[in-house]
C-alpha cells in the first residue's frame, strides 16, 4: 500500500475522484489504454512523450492499488507484462471525457495551444 494515500474522509465526491486521479499522467494513463487496449510498460511509455520511466512505474502501481489496472505478469522468457483498464477504470475514463471535451474546447478558445 503506498504511504502517502489518503483514502478519506473526503469533503465531497470530487475531493474523492481527483484522490485517484491526481498526478499528470494518470487521466494520459486512463487515455492511452482506452484507445488502445491492453499495453506493455514500453508501449505506454512511447505512447506518453515526456514520462519518466519512474513517474510511469509510480503512476501504474497506484492505478493498480486503486483498482483502475489489471497488471497481467506472463510468465515467459523475457517476461512480458501487459496492463489493461479494470471496470473501475473504464467507468473513470468515461467520467473523464466531458472534462476533456471541456479542454478541447478551451483550446479552441486560445488558439490551439
Amino acid at each position: 500500500m503506498r504511504s502517502s494515500a489518503r483514502r478519506g474522509p473526503y469533503v465531497c465526491g470530487i475531493d474523492a475522484a481527483m484522490d485517484v486521479v491526481s498526478g499528470k499522467w494518470k487521466s494520459l494513463i486512463l487515455w492511452e489504454l482506452a484507445n488502445h487496449g491492453s499495453r506493455r510498460f514500453g508501449e505506454l511509455r512511447r505512447g506518453l512523450p515526456g514520462v519518466s520511466e519512474k513517474m510511469l512505474i509510480q503512476h501504474l502501481r497506484e492505478m493498480e492499488e486503486d483498482g483502475l489496472l489489471h497488471r497481467e505478469v506472463y510468465r515467459e522468457v523475457p517476461p512480458r507484462v501487459e496492463y489493461s483498464l479494470t471496470e473501475d477504470g473504464t467507468t473513470l475514463n468515461e467520467a473523464l471525457r466531458p472534462l476533456g471535451a471541456w479542454g478541447t474546447r478551451r483550446r479552441e478558445r486560445l488558439g490551439g495551444e
